[in-house]
């Protein structure tokens, strides 16, 4: 991990924060597959359009591990702080989860800051999940087995739709999510300090959280910052995997805590060693390849109790 961040400073590539918001997505983009293992083959790779509450329509894609009928699925949501990042970044992620669980990943293209503003992207994380319960049946998936996952900013946004799909009284199997974001002021220890350094620095995150809702009160709202969310009853089963050396680590643990104390089952993996972003790094950072498994596993044990586990 060290060579790693020791090759990010030698590149001297330009800080995203000094960057447009369309330059900083090209630079992500450019960089988002230099360290990924490679891209793994799947029966069926297909483009989807997915409708929005205000007549928008959604990029999304479909992966899909097998032809078989009635597959179960899981919708994922990219990280990038609410303004970068995407299906094609995150596409080999997506392959490995569908490819590893057996079970089918549909990945969002949800709208991004600064263009548009919180709660966009929850909004059309939540027109996307009711979407794919209504719908899914007819791209030969099994709605009945439905999960939502996400890293990062996609956590987060995963995070909260779990919350209102049990609010909605909509059955979720599993809350897959890689160190969310989970706090209203990044006001936690580790936030402090993991400030500098390590791959997701501070001025990143203020830099982000500026664009996409840069009302202090409005990141109270638990659509931003599931920590504060109400606890339900029904709330989905969570697995979460969080970065040793990473800013959201505490309010990662804070959440896994918060979802045990009201009684709900979670399962927490703390990855030693590593930072912020280090699942999308396989190539060179074994436990990168080790969360995909661990997380395809919870997805398998959830979607498909039926099968053995690898």
């Amino acid at each position: 991990m060290q060579g790693v961040i020791d090759r990010m400073v030698k590149a001297r590539r330009p800080a995203l924060h000094t960057l447009s918001p369309r330059q900083a997505r090209a630079a992500y983009a450019a960089g988002a597959d230099v360290l990924e293992v490679s891209r793994p083959e799947l029966p069926e790779v297909r483009d989807l359009t997915i409708p929005t509450r205000d007549g928008a329509t959604l990029a999304a894609r479909l992966y899909r591990p097998s032809l078989n009928a009635h597959l179960p699925v899981m919708l994922y949501l990219h990280g990038g702080g609410f303004m970068i990042g995407s299906v094609a970044t995150h596409d080999i992620l997506c392959r490995s989860l569908a490819k590893r669980s057996d079970c089918a990943v549909v990945s969002l293209d949800y709208r991004l800051a600064p263009e548009h503003r919180f709660p966009t992207a929850f909004q059309d994380g939540w027109d996307a999940l009711s979407w794919l319960h209504s719908q899914g049946a007819s791209l030969g998936l099994d709605p009945s087995r439905l999960a939502v996952g996400g890293d990062s900013a996609g956590g987060t946004l995963a995070a909260a739709l779990a919350v209102q799909a049990a609010l909605e009284g909509l059955p979720l199997a599993l809350q897959l999510l890689f160190y969310p974001g989970t706090t209203a002021h990044q006001d936690t220890v580790s936030h402090q300090r993991f400030a500098h350094g390590l791959v997701l620095e501070a001025t990143h995150i203020q830099w982000f959280f500026d664009q996409y809702v840069p009302s202090r009160q409005e990141r109270e709202d638990w659509r931003f910052a599931p920590l504060l969310a109400p606890d339900t009853d029904s709330l989905a089963p969570a697995w979460i995997g969080l970065a040793e050396f990473d800013p959201l680590v505490d309010e990662g643990i804070a959440y896994a805590d918060k979802l045990r104390l009201a009684g709900h089952a979670v399962d927490l993996e703390i990855y030693r060693g590593v930072t912020h972003e280090f699942i999308k790094m396989g190539r060179v950072i074994p436990e990168a390849l080790q969360a995909h498994q661990q997380a395809a596993n919870a997805l398998r044990a959830a979607l498909r109790p039926d099968t053995e586990t690898p």
